[in-house]
């Protein structure tokens, strides 16, 4: 029965439904964070709050193994539980609200907050932030597919989980609200605005009522002693803007490493285990989330070569689970890797200028936002989750500068974020958003004629003129033995002969046609025509059996496609129109 018989306000139905996400993903939020912990202290001993501490107390073969054995578990559990055998994120939510009008499978979901969970808790650098937005999603997906809501309307309630998992993960509703519409929504429309800051709250008060309200860091309050700063800040941003490129880098050069190696999917995750577990022998800190290092650096508490080393062994040991096949994300390990940039820059500034610095501690704080920001591609909402996190606002034209100009450096040499730069790599393009996803979901197979008009290799040129004359699209094609393309042939393309009838017993069809012309395979879709169609600037496009045999099966016009595009269109605005829930 349809809810818009009883509620004919699409806003207010929103609004009753963004309660029920906001809370339900805040308890997910919670699920996540108790089994890490539950996972950690059985394997590890510890919790994300001294991690490091009780680490560096193990004999050395449990830090070595235990992420290894941990690593062969994920990978097992990813290969039978998870559709794709792949880890879950950010970046499918992403895709879930861009192509796929909100939609996600909620088994999936469920799989992939247990994977990233067993993931951190054995040791995983990698962040609980991604897995929980996730998760969020998948239930405001859940809710939307029950009740049969619209394409429009379940893109909201995505981002209203989203803004949910967020916000509890960081006690942080303002960042909750804005990295929704920054990041999954793509706009800051009205119709979604309100229902997401609703979500946004009721999972902080869920988050809060389990948790307390304290911020993720105790620090003391920090400012900028002297305008004078600022030089020293926008060069923190720039560096910022370069490690983050770098932490992208070579995030995708390990995996395409990874890759490489022989033997099944499903050990991967071990070998990046055991990798993650030698690094850990020397240094602890890049094991689990980070939340501990993090604090300490705020805390001015490691030493300069301590943190330079770790800003490249985060970057190394987060790769490496990515790239292997843990769950997990990646705003976690940015956060802790723009720490240790921010404080071991702030440690020689202020060794250079003592009486101009404020302190390691503040530029610990911009470093964070720096290189986070420019990582997720969320200038806006980094910025304040930062700020919610410290809770310390008197930094933030500090902190806003380093993130500006981090972003305008990796939008420069990059051009990406890390989440679109996975999807670019799985061969999605979100740029077309929902028009892209239509042209995709329509197929060839009900648009090709195969009335085209076609001669053998051996046909003379008498032939050819007579059969040009009688073709629609002044175009034939020119097939094999096997019926297999060969070549097209235009009017054109006979050029000085076409009249010339002295030369019809010298000249056949395999001499005059244009070799290799563009083709289609009948099982692609309208965006791949598309595509061959503006590139090659033909209207008819023949369509074969596929590219090894090459089978000629007819032709796509570029008018037909148009039609069939235009039709779905209307449909699916019909149906948004019509059919609520």
């Amino acid at each position: 029965m349809r809810l818009r018989r009883f509620i004919r306000n699409d806003q207010l139905i929103l609004s009753i439904l963004a309660v029920f996400v906001g809370a339900t993903a805040g308890g997910g939020v919670i699920a996540i964070r108790e089994l890490i912990d539950f996972v950690q202290s059985l394997s590890l001993g510890g919790t994300s709050e001294n991690l490091v501490s009780v680490v560096s107390l193990l004999p050395w073969w449990q830090t070595l193994l235990t992420p290894a054995i941990g690593g062969l578990m994920v990978g097992l559990f990813i290969h039978y539980c998870i559709s794709g055998q792949k880890p879950q994120g950010v970046a499918q939510v992403i895709e879930a609200s861009a192509l796929q009008g909100g939609r996600l499978s909620f088994r999936v979901g469920i799989g992939a907050a247990i994977a990233s969970s067993l993931s951190i808790g054995v040791g995983g650098s990698v962040g609980r932030e991604g897995p929980a937005i996730h998760l969020g999603a998948t239930f405001g997906a859940w809710f939307a597919k029950t009740l049969r809501l619209t394409r429009s309307m379940s893109r909201a309630l995505l981002g209203c989980g989203a803004a949910a998992a967020v916000a509890a993960s960081f006690n942080a509703p303002i960042a909750g609200a804005l990295f929704a519409h920054e990041v999954i929504v793509g706009h800051f429309a009205m119709s979604a605005f309100t229902p997401i800051v609703i979500a946004s709250v009721v999972g902080t008060i869920v988050s809060r009522v389990y948790f307390g309200d304290v911020p993720a860091f105790g620090i003391t309050e920090q400012s900028l002693t002297s305008f004078w700063e600022f030089p020293a800040v926008v060069g923190l941003g720039v560096a910022g803007g370069i490690v983050a490129i770098i932490f992208m880098r070579t995030a995708m050069k390990t995996e395409d490493i990874i890759k490489k190696v022989p033997g099944p999917q499903w050990i991967n995750p071990a070998i990046g285990g055991f990798l993650i577990g030698l690094i850990a022998l020397i240094f602890p800190h890049v094991l689990g989330v980070g939340y501990d290092a993090t604090d300490l650096a705020l805390k001015v508490q490691l030493p300069l070569y301590l943190m330079v080393s770790l800003i490249f062994m985060k970057i190394l040991a987060t790769s490496i689970c990515i790239g292997s096949g843990f769950g997990g994300g990646v705003f976690t390990p940015s956060l802790m890797i723009g720490a240790m940039l921010g404080g071991s820059y702030g440690i020689i500034v202020t060794g250079m200028f003592p009486e101009l610095s404020s302190g390691p501690g503040a530029y610990t704080i911009i470093g964070m936002g720096a290189v986070s920001a420019a990582v997720l591609g969320a200038p806006i909402s980094t910025t304040l989750i930062v700020f919610e996190l410290t809770d310390d606002y008197p930094l933030t034209i500090a902190v806003m500068i380093g993130v500006v100009i981090s972003n305008v450096v990796a939008q420069q040499f990059l051009g990406k974020s890390f989440f679109n730069w996975q999807l670019e790599r799985a061969g999605l393009d979100i740029k077309g958003g929902f028009e892209a996803a239509l042209l995709r979901s329509i197929k060839l197979k009900k648009l090709i004629d195969r009335n085209a008009v076609t001669v053998s290799l051996a046909s003379g040129l008498e032939e050819l003129r007579n059969k040009l004359q009688f073709s629609q699209t002044g175009e034939l094609f020119v097939l094999g033995e096997n019926g297999e393309l060969c070549g097209t042939i235009t009017l054109a393309d006979l050029s000085d002969i076409a009249f010339d009838h002295d030369v019809d017993n010298l000249i056949n069809a395999g001499d005059v046609a244009r070799l290799h012309p563009p083709v289609l395979v009948q099982d692609d879709n309208l965006e791949t025509a598309n595509k061959v169609i503006r590139d090659s600037g033909e209207h008819f496009i023949a369509v074969v059996e596929n590219h090894e045999t090459m089978k000629f099966i007819g032709t796509l016009y570029e008018a037909e496609m148009m039609s069939a595009y235009n039709k779905a269109l209307v449909e699916v605005r019909h149906e948004e129109h019509e059919g609520v829930v």
